[in-house]
């Protein structure tokens, strides 16, 4: 009859490499919310973290999204339909403040699409709303192409572009 001990022992042993075989993204989508949320691309080279929305009605979710090794920071916003089913999402840098033109909006528009979430199995969801656990990677449709394309390209800026799937990688303050 095996020893109880040995018995928990193994058991704990099992739990935790789950842990690490599943990931850290899913570690932390445990216990942080969507607001808190802070996710890199696989090369390390950007990161976006998630901060409260304020009393912005319209704004779900703010975020940065940083160039790593730069001093590049762009401003990012999601904005859930009415119905929850989807979240729509535009990053920009260095937009003016105050009364601008729809093509001073555009010029300093990075990116804007459909931001998706992924549980660590690869099931697609909508982005879950501030309060909710934060999902474990997010999907940004042609953020790579889009950067590439924008005002954070080129020398002194962004000279790597990221995978468009970004993973949970940790929970900000």
């Amino acid at each position: 009859m095996p020893d109880r001990r040995m018995t928990a022992r193994s058991i704990l042993v099992l739990g935790a490499m789950a842990v690490c075989i599943s990931g850290p993204a899913s570690a932390f989508a445990d216990v942080c919310v969507q607001e808190k949320a802070v996710y890199g691309d696989m090369d390390n080279a950007y990161e976006l973290r998630f901060e409260p929305a304020g009393g912005a009605v319209a704004v779900s979710n703010k975020f940065k999204l940083a160039v790593l090794n730069t001093a590049i920071v762009a401003d990012g916003v999601v904005m859930h339909m009415e119905d929850g089913s989807h979240a729509g999402g535009t990053i920009m840098f260095n937009c003016p403040e105050g009364d601008v033109t729809g093509a001073d909006l555009r010029a300093c528009t990075v990116w804007q699409g459909m931001i998706y979430a992924s549980d660590v199995k690869g099931h697609i969801s909508a982005l879950p709303a501030a309060g909710a656990g934060a999902a474990a990677r997010l999907f940004l449709p042609a953020l790579g192409p889009s950067i590439r394309q924008s005002v954070l390209w080129g020398a002194g800026k962004a000279t790597v572009a990221p995978w468009d799937v970004l993973s949970l990688k940790g929970c900000g303050p």
